[in-house]
């Protein structure tokens, strides 16, 4: 090991050993090296690959015994990969995959108990392949709720991820994993998806940046219908990480269908068009936390020039009904998938309660109604559409409350309670899957206790990039990097 003074530091931040102030570590900014920083650290010789993956390694195991963010780890492949790990502009950064995508390789759990003893996966998929292309070295595959259903992390398979700002606390959902394990100073980013919220929520929790892009923009090897709700991404702790990942991994040339974003470096200069909202589709007002955190980033967008109007969702009083219909749709598929794959039976000694609720759900749909849902959500993207042309972002919570106490949101609640409290908690971030808008979570305040409150921003279809830049305004006025989860 090449003991130079950034390495030293950069291999104290990684494995969690006595460092200034009581952080888990600095580099030439003050704190922990993100992504881009630890790339340069091994690009310039001050840090090796191995050296920056064995220090992950060692982090990864302190970590999981406390916040459970691991479900299968990649240690041998990673140290075969580090000590070669080749060119991109991430070489030699360890990362995560979320356990929801496949490794060749590698199984692949999904969050659930039925998976157990499937044979590893046979190939990785496009968007897998391309982040790793990037030089990113996998460490494992980072935890998810069953099936990535629920906006928490406590697979009855696994156990619950755990907060690193409180133990007893939900680090989000379904990227729960990924997040926990950033937020805890394992990798300096890692992968996450969203379908609902799910790259939104964890980053939320868990004090980290998270972007939903927009419908189409990542390379994910498919060409997605109008009402393609998963997208691929990251959660990280700045915004040049995720802007630098979106920039090497989405479509471009003829398979583009957006206009490359291309690397966002700084923030926006020209005077925006601000909404604001607290309250959520279903009618629900958020936590007075959570509102204030909101209506401050507003303020300090109003300070800066910005016109700032107060504003509420154009979304129909079914909507959240309509989401959970058109989702229950996908879970009788993954339950219809999986028996036929296992030949299990479908019941709770295999899936989770809510997961077999929602097979049954969609099982009473007709064709009838599954057509007027599908047409329901559809006048809701339209309405979105129309409704964004007033705006050029709109501000409001990620979720309603500050990270929830373990077991609120977990999929053994009595089906009716969890629905309710579902419709309450995640009224901010389905609309943006449905019309295939971006939005981005942005660790913008803390509760009372230190917990980390998300601010959302929404844009139209496409304006990825101008998220970014305000994303970029923020981390200049509301800084957050200085803030850490205290998990030593």
């Amino acid at each position: 090991m090449r003991l130079t003074r950034r390495s030293l530091l950069a291999t104290v931040w990684a494995t969690g050993v006595a460092a200034c102030a009581g952080a888990p570590g600095i580099s030439a900014s003050g704190t922990e090296p993100d992504a881009t920083e630890m790339a340069s650290l091994i690009r310039s010789g001050n840090m090796s690959a191995r050296e920056a993956v064995e220090a992950a390694i060692a982090r990864a195991q302190a970590m999981q015994p406390k916040i459970n963010f691991l479900v299968t780890d990649t240690y041998a492949q990673a140290r075969t990969q580090a000590a070669t790990p080749g060119g991109g502009p991430f070489a030699g950064v360890p990362y995560l995959i979320k356990d929801l995508n496949n490794v060749a390789g590698v199984m692949t759990r999904s969050g659930t108990r039925v998976t157990a003893g499937r044979p590893p996966a046979a190939t990785t998929e496009p968007f897998v392949a391309a982040m790793l292309d990037t030089g990113l070295i996998s460490i494992g595959k980072s935890a998810s709720p069953e099936y990535g259903y629920l906006p928490t992390t406590e697979p009855l398979a696994f156990g619950p991820t755990r907060n690193p700002w409180d133990l007893g606390r939900s680090s989000g959902g379904s990227s729960g994993g990924s997040a926990a394990a950033v937020a805890a100073g394992v990798v300096p980013m890692a992968h996450a998806n969203d379908g609902g919220g799910s790259i939104r929520f964890p980053a939320a929790n868990c004090g980290l940046v998270g972007l939903k892009p927009s419908r189409g923009r990542m390379a994910d090897g498919e060409v997605p219908g109008p009402l393609a709700i998963g997208v691929q991404g990251c959660v990280s702790h700045t915004v040049r990480d995720s802007a630098r990942l979106i920039s090497l991994v989405e479509r471009k040339g003829s398979a583009a269908i957006h206009a490359p974003v291309g690397f966002v470096d700084g923030p926006v200069r020209r005077k925006l068009r601000v909404g604001v909202l607290t309250r959520g589709f279903a009618g629900f007002e958020a936590d007075k936390e959570v509102a204030a955190v909101v209506n401050n980033a507003a303020k300090v967008l109003e300070g800066l020039g910005h016109a700032v109007t107060q504003t509420s969702w154009p979304t129909t009083a079914s909507f959240g009904d309509d989401f959970l219909a058109f989702w229950s749709l996908g879970a009788a598929q993954d339950v219809a998938n999986a028996t036929r794959e296992t030949g299990r039976k479908a019941d709770e000694a295999s899936f989770e309660p809510f997961s077999l609720r929602m097979a049954a759900n969609a099982s009473k749909l007709t064709e009838a109604d599954t057509n007027a849902v599908i047409q329901r959500l559809l006048g809701n993207t339209a309405a979105y559409n129309e409704w964004i042309k007033s705006f050029d972002v709109v501000l409001s919570p990620v979720i309603a409350s500050p990270p929830s106490p373990l077991g609120y949101l977990r999929g053994d609640v009595p089906f009716d309670t969890l629905r309710e409290r579902l419709l309450q908690q995640v009224g901010y971030t389905l609309i943006h899957n449905v019309c295939g808008a971006p939005a981005i979570s942005l660790p913008l305040g803390r509760t009372s206790t230190n917990l980390p409150i998300g601010v959302q921003a929404c844009a139209a279809a496409g304006a990825d990039g101008l998220l970014l830049e305000l994303a970029y305004l923020f981390e200049e006025a509301l800084p957050w990097r200085q803030y850490r989860a205290n998990l030593a």
